[in-house]
């Protein structure tokens, strides 16, 4: 209730601090409440390998997924957004705090809280993704929201072939201030060509967020031909992005893929505050990850199929001289893949404003480690069955 009493204060603040000759804010939000279902027991009892993110489906029951409330309006040129989750249960509660300016020559400036311009699907309204969840390419590497800048410039016309390229530097801290000098520079170029398609690239260039006051230590690889002390604290958890996307939609159609490559640095870090073990198998250690989505609406019927599928050591890079991912007879290779079958009906004019999604999760069986009865490698799917209202 705390959060909620927070929500509604911001949004009278707000609307009564607003002169009468800017834009009257808008109130908008989106509720989405899940039921999961496990198709066996195994993700409730087994334990997962350390790369899979299983949550929010490892255990059955309903869920409070996403409720956002969001308040946005203008003054000229000036557009300013803040939008916020109560169901969060780990402080803050505020997921997007922007200010936009808006320049002669199409240009912009954009300062604040939100995602720094990686993935198409995680900069796609939540109440627009033909999904329950995004794929695991946005939850991982777009997905998440961190303070900064960047500039923008737009080009063209949105009904023939425009674009717009954005660039930029964060905090590379999550939703917190800085604990170092060092900022992640990203950048992105996304163009359309008709209203119809839709297609861009996106980098992201970084290192650790760590405090590097003297106190780091690196970790230590498993190997004889393991980097020493010296090779790990200069390599600073070096990370990276580098993606590419094309989307087709229209009133029935869509159909979309994603790639993208790079290097895991600090999201699995070979350095911190003690000598423990290394998150990584290798310093350089790279990811791949593809994803292609398949929609067809009628009427107010939507079936959707997506493959889904990440490889957190593309390449196969370690120091140790056997495989490390071949443990007890089992392969526990990072290599993970979900099929989605889904099927979405709208209670309304558009799903985005209410509908009901039947979600059911094929993955791929290596990322449990087995329980007693059990031998090798283990996985287990899910149905899900959402319901969104949206405002």
């Amino acid at each position: 209730m705390t959060n909620l009493k927070n929500v509604s204060a911001v949004a009278l603040l707000l609307i009564t601090g607003i002169p009468a000759a800017a834009q009257a804010p808008k109130l908008s939000g989106l509720a989405q409440i899940w039921y999961s279902q496990m198709m066996d027991n195994n993700l409730r009892l087994n334990t997962p390998y350390k790369y899979y993110n299983l949550s929010p489906h490892a255990e059955n029951g309903f869920s409070l997924k996403r409720v956002d409330v969001k308040l946005n309006g203008g003054f000229g040129d000036v557009e300013y957004e803040v939008m916020m989750d109560p169901t969060i249960t780990s402080l803050p509660i505020l997921q997007d705090a922007t200010v936009k300016y808006k320049m002669p020559y199409n240009f912009e400036i954009k300062v604040g809280q939100f995602k720094p311009l990686q993935t198409l699907e995680a900069l796609s309204p939540s109440s627009e993704i033909m999904l329950a969840e995004r794929s695991m390419l946005a939850r991982v590497f777009g997905d998440v929201r961190d303070r900064g800048i960047t500039a923008s410039v737009g080009f063209g016309s949105s009904s023939t072939f425009g674009g717009r390229f954005h660039v930029g530097l964060f905090n590379a801290n999550a939703k917190s201030n800085d604990n170092n000098a060092q900022k992640d520079i990203a950048a992105r170029l996304e163009m359309n060509f008709g209203k119809e398609h839709l297609f861009g690239v996106y980098t992201l260039q970084g290192s650790t967020n760590l405090e590097d006051k003297g106190a780091l230590v690196a970790r230590t690889f498993a190997g004889t031909n393991a980097p020493t002390s010296v090779e790990v604290l200069d390599n600073k958890d070096k990370t990276s992005n580098l993606g590419a996307f094309y989307r087709f939609q229209n009133n029935r159609i869509h159909v979309c893929a994603e790639l993208i490559t790079g290097v895991l640095g600090r999201r699995y870090p070979s350095i911190g505050t003690s000598a423990t073990t290394a998150a990584r198998e290798h310093l350089d250690q790279s990811f791949l990850g593809y994803v292609g989505t398949l929609a067809y609406t009628i009427n107010k019927h939507k079936f959707v199929l997506r493959y889904d599928s990440l490889n957190y050591n593309f390449g196969d890079k370690w120091y140790s001289n056997n495989n490390p991912y071949l443990i007890n007879g089992g392969d526990y290779t990072p290599n993970y893949t979900e099929t989605t079958l889904g099927y979405t009906y709208s209670l309304a004019e558009h799903y985005r404003q209410a509908c009901v999604r039947v979600n059911y999760i094929m993955r791929s069986k290596n990322f449990l480690w087995p329980r007693a009865g059990q031998t090798g490698e283990q996985g287990g799917d899910s149905l899900v069955v959402a319901f969104q209202v949206g405002f």
